[in-house]
């Protein structure tokens, strides 16, 4: 059987630099960080204080006021990033077959903040369990892909991937498979998190995950660098426009790339940590590489999972270099989370999205933040520090990794 190609034909990005992919990108290739003190609750007793929250940012300004509160944020996030999405695309929906429409979102935690307000209002009443009638259906990780098709009419495959922060990569991955074999012919994927709430932080400070820079949020997030002290946490959606490739031409659609391949691999190593040679992850980049048909020289520009924490970024960077060889010194190596911070589930959606529009516009943005060289860390690797690159690219990677050992890596090509 003859695998279809399939193409990206539309983009919707809302993230803690810019609430629209262009928006996004001229955040991306300014340098912008997106760290900033909570806003959202009390933050006095934290051991962490900031985080990338979205700026000026009204869900009502996008949804009905009614619909928007019976969603919890992750879900607002996704309907305006999918929304965005398929205009971009300009996708018909009074012509397009919606049976041969599908929704494959990815969300690592889901509705938090819900689940969080409505124990803390049941442990503060008498005991009477007075839970709102719509608890479970804004908390539940698969109800914002049921919004999208609910609010488009889309009838195709239709659910949620949660593999922790490999969750959109994991649905994009899935979304390519479902169009080449001939099940769809237009899917929308990506990925929303909303979890900048006192249950996300509290729990990922108790973890030592986070970064407690306290002092310069802006300059907490720091991958690669020697003084770098965990993550940032993030929010925000991005959403994708999976296409057929010859349903695209009958339409005229733009193609932004050919999204050629996908891997994944597991770590089986530590609930938490990555294994400390990059075993999992020169698995999931080899396995991307084989689906695409490619070799490891054709690949131009690597958009790393980066999260600015001590053990993870030097273990990806080890599994580049052995993957890649001598030609890991030639790829223009980076981390958009210095900039947008790490948004969970869906980090793997707006990532790609920078390398799409990378590929683009031939300039691959920045790792900000890069002050001190750290030892352990190949001093050969262009790991385009500080200020964005002009490149001529044919072929970007992104990897995405979860707790639990989940890595999911994508690959997208230039057409000319």
């Amino acid at each position: 059987m003859e695998l279809r190609r399939v193409v990206v034909t539309g983009l919707g990005a809302l993230t803690p630099i810019g609430n629209t992919k262009d928006q996004y990108w001229e955040g991306l290739i300014s340098g912008k960080s997106g760290a900033a003190p909570i806003t959202y609750f009390d933050t006095e007793k934290f051991k962490t204080k900031f985080a990338c929250e979205l700026k000026n940012f009204n869900p009502t300004d996008f949804l009905d006021r009614k619909e928007a509160r019976k969603m919890d944020r992750f879900t607002q996030y996704a309907m305006v990033a999918s929304d965005e999405a398929i205009a971009d695309a300009k996708l018909d929906l009074d012509t397009v077959n919606k049976l041969r429409v599908g929704v494959i979102w990815g969300a690592g935690i889901g509705g938090l903040e819900t689940f969080q307000d409505e124990v803390l209002n049941f442990a503060a009443g008498d005991g009477t369990p007075r839970f709102n009638p719509f608890f479970i259906p804004k908390m539940i990780a698969d109800i914002a892909p049921g919004n999208i098709s609910i609010k488009n009419g889309f009838m195709g495959p239709n659910y949620t991937t949660v593999s922790a922060c490999a969750s959109s990569a994991n649905a994009m991955i899935d979304a390519l498979n479902y169009i080449r074999l001939g099940h769809c012919d237009v899917i929308v994927t990506g990925g929303s998190e909303a979890a900048v709430t006192i249950a996300g932080m509290g729990g990922f400070n108790a973890m030592h995950a986070l970064s407690t820079r306290n002092e310069s949020p802006e300059t907490a997030s720091r991958p690669f660098d020697a003084t770098r002290d965990g993550f940032v946490l993030g929010e925000g959606a991005g959403a994708i426009i999976l296409e057929d490739y010859e349903h695209a031409k009958a339409r005229g659609a733009k193609i932004y790339a050919e999204i050629i391949g996908g891997g994944l691999s597991s770590d089986a190593h530590h609930m938490t940590a990555p294994h400390p040679d990059g075993i999992g992850v020169m698995a999931v980049m080899r396995n991307c590489l084989e689906d695409a048909g490619i070799q490891p020289e054709e690949v131009d520009h690597i958009n790393t999972h980066g999260t600015s924490t001590p053990l993870g970024d030097v273990a990806e960077l080890k599994a580049i270099s052995e993957v890649f060889g001598d030609h890991a010194k030639q790829i223009n190596i980076n981390s958009t989370k210095s900039m947008t911070g790490h948004l969970l589930g869906a980090a793997g959606a707006i990532e790609s999205i920078a390398s799409i529009l990378a590929l683009e516009h031939g300039v691959v943005p920045p790792t900000i933040n890069h002050e001190v060289v750290d030892e352990n860390i190949d001093p050969s690797l262009n790991l385009t520090l500080n200020k964005a690159q002009k490149r001529d690219m044919t072929i970007a990677m992104s990897n995405t990794f979860g707790f639990g050992g989940h890595n999911a890596c994508v690959l997208f090509k230039k057409i000319d």
